[in-house]
């Protein structure tokens, strides 16, 4: 599954607001106490929850996971993004990613350094800073998009971090931190962008708080491999993470990563931020998501 699956079925989970006839039963006294900040998305728990963004908010909470992301934000109506960003900061629950701007999945945009192109990620930038603000996000995912293949890769790296050192200009202040993610060539050939080290290099050169890496487990097995070490040698620009098996990009536990191990690692370099949960369920309806929330509990529980 890619991210412009997951950004459709997410967006379809916005139909209803703030119903409070939730069907399912409040088991806060069955709430898991998840030693990292595990994210699920809308859609993720509907089953039990139905289709309004706060009920299944107040799902996601009820089974103990502290925060929440969702791609699709940005392009949700001011009403609907201050109803989730009351009901979350009502809750203590904690606001991850959202996509910040328009990505291009086919064609060049940031690496050819055109003017045109340029400029309308940097508006993207500033309007996704108004709503970073509204729902208290501190983090916005950016892909710089698809190869220029009439250029040179160090000419179209060098227009890619002329961008994002603007686009870090207008961040900083707010501190707010756009989050570059590398994609693996399986889901997403072709893009710019696709590998940690890449994103180490371009965030060392840009030199700000304000560009740090999304490091999404998923892609990058496939892409790389060798997931704590390359975690390791990224750790002081990595900023934040995503989750999803491989094969399959379902939860934990259905796949070849050893997520215990890696996020017993994580935690144990004391990583305070979020994880997102951007995958799928991997069996349908309440027995999918049934499965998801067992999934955490048995590879959360690293300290035993």
């Amino acid at each position: 599954m890619n991210r412009r699956k997951f950004i459709k079925s997410s967006s379809v989970a916005s139909a209803g607001l703030l119903s409070t006839n939730f069907n399912y039963t409040n088991q806060n006294n069955l709430r898991n106490n998840f030693n990292l900040k595990y994210a699920p998305h809308l859609g993720m728990f509907e089953s039990h929850a139905g289709n309004d963004p706060i009920s299944q908010l107040q799902f996601m909470i009820d089974q103990g996971f502290t925060a929440f992301e969702d791609n699709n934000m940005k392009n949700r109506n001011i009403q609907t993004q201050n109803n989730i960003s009351s009901f979350m900061y009502k809750n203590n629950m904690h606001m991850g990613v959202f996509v910040g701007h328009k990505i291009y999945w086919k064609e060049p945009n940031l690496a050819s350094g055109d003017l045109e192109k340029r400029t309308e990620f940097l508006k993207d930038i500033k309007e996704s800073i108004e709503v970073a603000k509204r729902v208290n996000a501190n983090w916005i995912t950016v892909v710089p998009g698809h190869l220029d293949l009439k250029l040179n890769i160090g000419y179209q790296t060098s227009n890619v971090i002329e961008t994002l050192k603007m686009a870090s200009d207008f961040l900083e202040p707010h501190g707010i931190v756009m989050v570059l993610e590398p994609l693996n060539f399986r889901n997403h050939p072709g893009l710019f962008l696709s590998k940690s080290p890449q994103a180490y290099e371009i965030c060392k050169a840009v030199n700000s708080p304000s560009c740090k890496i999304l490091f999404d487990i998923y892609h990058q097995q496939i892409q790389e491999g060798n997931l704590i070490p390359n975690i390791e040698a990224c750790w002081d620009e990595i900023a934040y993470f995503q989750i999803g098996d491989n094969p399959g990009r379902n939860e934990p536990n259905t796949g070849e990563i050893n997520y215990k191990n890696i996020f017993k690692y994580i935690y144990e370099k004391d990583y305070s931020g979020i994880l997102g949960m951007e995958h799928g369920n991997s069996k349908p309806k309440k027995e999918g998501e049934l499965a998801v929330i067992e999934a955490y509990k048995k590879v959360d529980n690293f300290l035993n």
